[in-house]
């Protein structure tokens, strides 16, 4: 089975080193679900993957775009979809990375059908944004889309601007357009959320910029200054730095702007997280454990307890006194002990489920449950521990 592995978690929590390490070991490549990346000019205060990590491993969407370039999560969702599907050819798995929400949902759960902005009203936005400025179009997105306007980030300028422009566009509000229905996936997903205790987070999301500046933040950001209205840069880590070109600010006041509001970014990107229950959560550390979980059988199969067909096959398996290995079973493991089923449904079982595996009768055949530490086998419908 094709398996999408999706590695996810706040800024600064460490996603980049260990994704570099499980692509190695799936023998992949990664897509990258960074928003701010796409972007070519923006190296440094994106934490974009440096020369030698894209030469470890081959990465998809990053730095494919330039800064006045138009780019949604609509976008996003059916190139990456189209991508995989083409990737899916060469590897079983495939690694998902990165800490933008929208992007890392576009591509598991998919993006409402929202109509594709014309150029005209594009232009009309930007105009009314750099003219009338944010406060005055959340007004008017209130008067059009009352219903938007009560959960939409209000300081989020691009929220705000795509909704009107759909507004404007279609004569309907945004609101009618968000069905958001899940969309099916032709591949299994497994979602991995890295965490840290928040002091240990805070501190490395500190450091980082103190890297970033030493590496040259702040001229990278003066390269691009003359773009600054644009919202690729509406981004933390480039509109501090913009504040002490503009004489604003001091250096060090904007350095700490950067920390603080990284902080704050990485409160949010967990809050959005949380509220996925498929996602399994990790400290970076427990590489060993994560694996395990990637390597562990997919529980979207049926379980023990349905008799499966094709029996006549089993029956060849019982005549070899063959053992029945259980791997993460419903049955068994974590979730207690249950009577085995019948010798014939077990080897069945073990033929058409991944849940199990047969092994030549041997004493000394066993499989490891990835979720338990004992070791289970069964013999002639006779469980063993």
């Amino acid at each position: 089975m094709h398996t999408l592995i999706v590695l996810i978690g706040p800024t600064g929590v460490g996603k980049t080193e260990l994704s570099l390490r499980l692509a190695e070991h799936f023998h992949t490549c990664i897509v990258s679900a960074d928003s701010r990346q796409l972007y070519a000019d923006l190296k440094i205060g994106t934490a974009a993957p440096t020369p030698e990590q894209l030469q470890r491993v081959q990465h998809h969407f990053v730095g494919t775009l330039k800064l006045t370039d138009y780019y949604s999560a609509a976008q996003y969702e059916a190139e990456v979809m189209k991508l995989l599907e083409d990737l899916f050819t060469k590897h079983n798995t495939i690694l998902l990375t990165g800490g933008s929400m929208m992007y890392v949902d576009a591509v598991c759960k998919g993006i409402d059908d929202i109509p594709t902005v014309d150029a005209d009203t594009r232009q009309l936005m930007l105009y009314k944004y750099e003219t009338e400025g944010l406060e005055r179009l959340c007004a008017e997105l209130k008067l059009l889309d009352p219903e938007y306007y009560k959960i939409v980030d209000l300081k989020n300028p691009k929220r705000v601007v795509h909704a009107l422009e759909i507004c404007y566009m279609t004569g309907k509000t945004y609101t009618s357009f968000r069905t958001q229905q899940k969309k099916e996936r032709p591949f299994r997903i497994i979602k991995i959320g890295l965490t840290r205790d928040r002091e240990e987070l805070y501190e490395r999301i500190n450091c980082r910029v103190d890297q970033m500046v030493e590496e040259g933040l702040v001229e990278e950001a003066r390269m691009v200054y003359p773009h600054k209205s644009l919202n690729s840069l509406n981004t933390v880590g480039y509109k501090e730095i913009f504040k002490y070109l503009d004489g604003e600010w001091t250096l060090p006041f904007a350095i700490e702007k950067i920390k603080q509001n990284s902080r704050i970014y990485s409160r949010k990107q967990m809050t959005w997280f949380k509220r996925d229950e498929e996602i399994r959560w990790f400290h970076p550390e427990q590489e060993r454990e994560i694996l395990e979980y990637c390597h562990a059988p997919s529980k979207a199969y049926k379980p023990f307890g349905q008799v499966l067909p094709h029996l006549d096959k089993a029956s060849a398996f019982l005549e070899n006194q063959c053992f029945l290995a259980v791997s993460n079973c419903p049955t068994m493991g974590m979730y207690g002990e249950t009577p085995p089923p019948p010798p014939e449904q077990a080897v069945a079982y073990s033929r058409y489920s991944p849940y199990c595996t047969v092994f030549p009768n041997s004493d000394n055949d066993w499989f490891p449950s990835p979720d338990c530490n004992r070791r289970h086998y069964w013999k002639a419908g006779v469980t063993n521990h």
